[in-house]
């Protein structure tokens, strides 16, 4: 069962139980400490002060006594007086330190009855006692102060001094008791210290044990596995006995050997593989290095090929290029030859409209002869109708027939003039049109002879550049089939060295001992 408790919790239990000892521990110290202070203190402030205030009433009434005494031996002295203050001082000093006593805590009932005996005596002795002797002293009867000393029954003083001895025998045995309370406490407490530091000391070794077992043994068998690993020895078994963060460690030590034995085994499997990888890439390699270098030659015959076909192609083009410009040039002259001919064409037919206009004004000039001949005809028939009268009139009318009939012969004249001028113009003009047909023709002809020139100087151009970069192409795949070939022995160097690597990874994983299975 505790196989399975994880040792955090083991060392927090163990580490709870001491802290609780010690917990313990620490306040049965305080408690003792204050125990013991209070003892102390009860014996200062109660004993001792008792003690002390019965030993100074006692001592201060005994020596008031004893300067009593001297004053009854020598009542004549001339330090009576100084004597005298003195026995009073000492009487009030007694009266004091007995007062304080009493105000001080008694130790129990009997010592408080004693007290209170005491008290009655020690005023009887004073009121019968010493104020008789103070009494006779202020008289300064030197026969009577010896008299009243000697009628002082000793009694008096015995019974007030034996009864304060007997209060400090009380105070010495009341003390006595609580220093022997206070001796019993402590060897109570140090029984109890000592069987804490027992317990504490046996719950110590049980969790040294306890963690020993759980700690120490795992790891050193966990070494013990460790150092077999690294000696290459992978074929011992990894037990585990329990659930702790121990027994974690040593199912994770078992798994990490169990992969590391198919590790291993994969390893080795794979330099073998890659050992005959190696060998049939080596003979690949050498195979192919010789066709990359019959690849090599091929392609730079075809190189040379290809430079030859590169420069007259290039001179096609350049052939095309100045074939192209001359037709170009021949088409625009062609173009030039066209507008000229549209040129004439706009004249002539501007001539014939022209000769058009001048028919009609030819034709209003016969008209307006026409009508004048037909006037003049009238004026010479109303001159000849007036006789003498009429006759200059006739001749004026006569000039003017003669006039329009020359006018109007002239105008037919002019007309049949215009007229076969205006054929010829008609005639040349239509011979333009057809001259304008004829210069388109040429025209579309040589811009379709310019525009296949054209064709052919960019398709020139075009093969040119394309051969270029077939050209381009061949350098470059000469350049990297060059490559390709120092590629394939460095390939085939790498693959002797892979080779020997693999044979070195083989040889590496042989120092590691692995069952068969």
């Amino acid at each position: 069962m505790i196989k399975n408790v994880s040792i955090r919790a083991r060392l927090a239990l163990a580490m709870g139980f001491l802290a609780a000892l010690l917990v313990v521990g620490g306040l049965m110290g305080v408690v003792g400490v204050l125990m013991s202070n209070g003892d102390v203190k009860q014996l200062y402030a109660s004993r001792l002060a008792s003690s002390e205030a019965l030993s100074q009433s006692n001592v201060a009434l005994s020596r008031a006594r004893l300067w009593l005494y001297r004053i009854a031996l020598d009542p004549t002295s001339p330090d009576v007086e100084q004597e005298t203050r003195t026995a009073r001082e000492l009487l009030s000093t007694s009266k004091k330190a007995w007062d304080a006593y009493r105000a001080l805590p008694f130790s129990g009932p009997e010592e408080a009855q004693r007290a209170a005996d005491v008290n009655g005596k020690f005023d009887a002795f004073v009121a019968n006692g010493l104020d008789l002797m103070f009494s006779a002293i202020a008289t300064h009867d030197a026969v009577k102060i010896p008299e009243v000393w000697k009628s002082l029954p000793p009694s008096l003083f015995i019974d007030v001094s034996d009864g304060m001895d007997s209060l400090g025998a009380i105070q010495v045995t009341a003390a006595r008791e609580m220093f022997d309370a206070a001796q019993a406490r402590f060897h109570w407490f140090v029984g109890i210290a000592v069987l804490g530091i027992a317990i504490a000391l046996a719950a110590a070794a049980l969790a040294w044990w306890s963690l020993q077992r759980a700690i120490g043994l795992p790891l050193a068998r966990a070494m013990e596995h460790f150092k077999a690993i690294a000696d290459g020895d992978l074929t011992t078994d990894v037990e585990v006995h329990s659930g702790d963060e121990m027994g974690q460690l040593m199912s994770g030590l078992d798994a990490m050997q169990s992969k590391l034995v198919r590790t291993i085994g994969a390893v080795r499997e794979g330099s073998r593989s890659i050992k005959t990888a190696s060998q049939e890439i080596s003979a690949g390699n050498l195979d192919l290095s010789q066709r990359t270098e019959e690849q090599a030659a091929s392609l730079e015959q075809t190189a040379a090929s290809m430079d030859e076909l590169t420069s007259t192609v290039r001179q096609n083009a350049e052939n095309a290029k100045q074939a192209n410009e001359v037709v170009r040039s021949t088409a625009q002259l062609t173009e030039r030859g066209n507008q000229a001919t549209q040129e004439v064409v706009q004249t002539m037919r501007g001539l014939s409209d022209s000769s058009g206009k001048i028919a009609e004004i030819i034709g209003a000039i016969e008209g307006i002869a026409f009508q004048t001949n037909i006037l003049s005809l009238n004026a010479a028939v109303e001159a000849a109708r007036a006789g003498e009268q009429g006759r200059g009139f006739a001749v004026v009318a006569g000039e003017v027939r003669s006039l329009a009939q020359r006018s109007a012969t002239a105008s037919r004249e002019i007309r049949d003039l215009i007229t076969d001028s205006l054929k010829r113009v008609e005639a040349g003009a239509r011979q333009a049109d057809s001259a304008i047909g004829t210069m388109e023709a040429i025209l579309d002809s040589v811009k379709s002879a310019s525009s296949l020139m054209s064709e052919i100087t960019s398709a020139s151009e075009a093969q040119s550049k394309d051969i270029e970069q077939v050209n381009q192409a061949v350098s470059e795949m000469d350049r990297v089939t060059q490559q390709n070939a120092a590629l394939v022995e460095q390939a085939s160097a790498a693959a002797l060295s892979l080779k020997e690597q693999a044979s070195q990874l083989e040889n590496a994983v042989s120092i590691f001992l692995v069952a068969r299975n």
